[in-house]
């Protein structure tokens, strides 16, 4: 018996030998200072270099959305709010901002609605801003049906919670409080909000179900995010969250988070990249692809001769991200009167990047299917714009850039 012990646990001892040589910790993102080539297992010890982005574009928005406070996409257009009072989302044209539509959600009310997320069936409205005292009650967020507002009768729930661990509700006065948020992602489980914590300067993560009710957010996470969290938006099969902020200062920045485990959203890389944009005070973010940033800031006037409006940006985030992406990407250099030529996405592929010349730039372009059907459009941005093709079915489907037809590409999406 002894013997037979002994053999076991000598067998457990070199099982584990091998594992460790086989599973090397260390940075995996080739993009920075410290990146270990034998690393096989991301630990998040990932250090990069500081940086900046400026906006491919940027447009003024309605003085009707001067407060815009929430983003994401729906119905082919860009979905915006205001974070006061108003209680109608905004769907705007991205090429020069204005409002091509809005929805009214009579049987709501807008306390502080501060951002704005979705899944296949809801868009989900966090009016959960707690920045005046710190100590609401009421904090909420709406479940609005898809289907419902397309009918032009929205259905709306609540699913209501105050913080596991917020035992103090005695007022702090302004923008003297850790319990505020203002950034929100949905999971195809869960919702998780970021909070804006005024005190630390930091975030702290929360959770939530789904479903409506009245409930507990669990706290789960903190990060030192060196400013104040505005915004979110998440690729879940990607592994990718992009936080949006600001610092005392009004320095507008990003953090993006990816390669990281499960939904533990700090466990991988951590790059902060500030955007070149002084003064903006930066309320909003959305990405359907990763490459692709859309941001907005409010209106801002509060230092004399001063005056930022409401803007919408865009960003375009390839040189940080197209690496970590390229499992997912395909790029294809197009010419000037280039008739057509055959893309056959791997099956991971979940977007394409036309790598542009400039006679190009700015060119509309759509998605027709072989029935003739317009499946997608848009306007070309960019040296490298990233067209989603991860919601096509397997068909065969042409990309026509401009309205001379001359720029056709024939997609077969497997």
């Amino acid at each position: 018996m002894i013997m037979k012990q002994a053999v076991v646990m000598i067998f457990i001892i070199l099982l584990i030998a091998v594992n460790s040589r086989a599973q090397v910790s260390g940075c995996t993102d080739k993009g920075a200072i410290n990146y270990n080539p034998a690393a096989t297992v991301n630990d998040g010890s990932c250090i990069y270099h500081k940086t900046s982005i400026v906006p491919v574009s940027s447009v003024e928005l309605p003085e009707q959305i001067h407060e815009t406070s929430g983003l994401t996409c729906w119905n082919k257009h860009l979905l915006t709010h205001n974070d006061n009072s108003d209680t109608k989302l905004y769907a705007l044209d991205t090429a020069n901002g204005s409002i091509v539509q809005s929805y009214s959600l009579k049987t709501t009310s807008n306390t502080d609605w501060e951002e704005l997320s979705q899944d296949s069936e809801y868009l989900y409205i966090g009016d959960f801003g707690n920045n005046f005292n710190g100590n609401r009650t009421d904090l909420k967020i709406y479940r609005v049906s898809k289907q419902s507002l397309q009918a032009c009768s929205p259905n709306i729930d609540i699913i209501s919670f105050v913080y596991s661990d917020q035992k103090n509700f005695a007022g702090t006065g302004a923008n003297n409080t850790d319990f505020d948020c203002e950034a929100m992602v949905v999971s195809e489980d869960s919702i998780y909000m970021f909070t804006k914590q005024w005190l630390s300067k930091g975030t702290s993560v929360y959770s939530l179900p789904k479903l409506p009710g009245t409930y507990s957010a669990k706290h789960l996470f903190d990060f030192k995010a060196e400013g104040l969290i505005t915004g979110a938006t998440y690729l879940e099969n990607q592994r990718l969250v992009i936080l949006c902020g600001y610092n005392e200062l009004l320095k507008p920045f990003v953090w993006l988070l990816y390669d990281f485990t499960e939904h533990r959203f700090f466990s991988g890389n951590k790059r902060k990249i500030e955007i070149s944009l002084p003064l903006h005070q930066t309320e909003a973010v959305f990405t359907d692809n990763g490459l692709k940033v859309y941001t907005t800031n409010e209106s801002f006037s509060q230092i004399p001769f001063i005056n930022i409006p409401q803007q919408l940006h865009i960003f375009d985030f390839s040189p940080f991200l197209a690496g970590y992406l390229k499992n997912q990407t395909m790029t294809i250099d197009i010419e000037s009167g280039q008739k057509e030529l055959f893309i056959c996405p791997e099956p991971s592929t979940t977007f394409v990047i036309l790598r542009l010349t400039d006679n190009l730039n700015d060119q509309e372009f759509r998605i027709l299917n072989h029935a003739g059907s317009i499946m997608e459009f848009g306007k070309m941005t960019g040296n490298n714009m990233p067209i989603d093709v991860s919601k096509l079915k397997s068909g065969i489907y042409h990309i026509i850039i401009g309205n001379n037809n001359l720029n056709t590409l024939k997609l077969i999406r497997r």
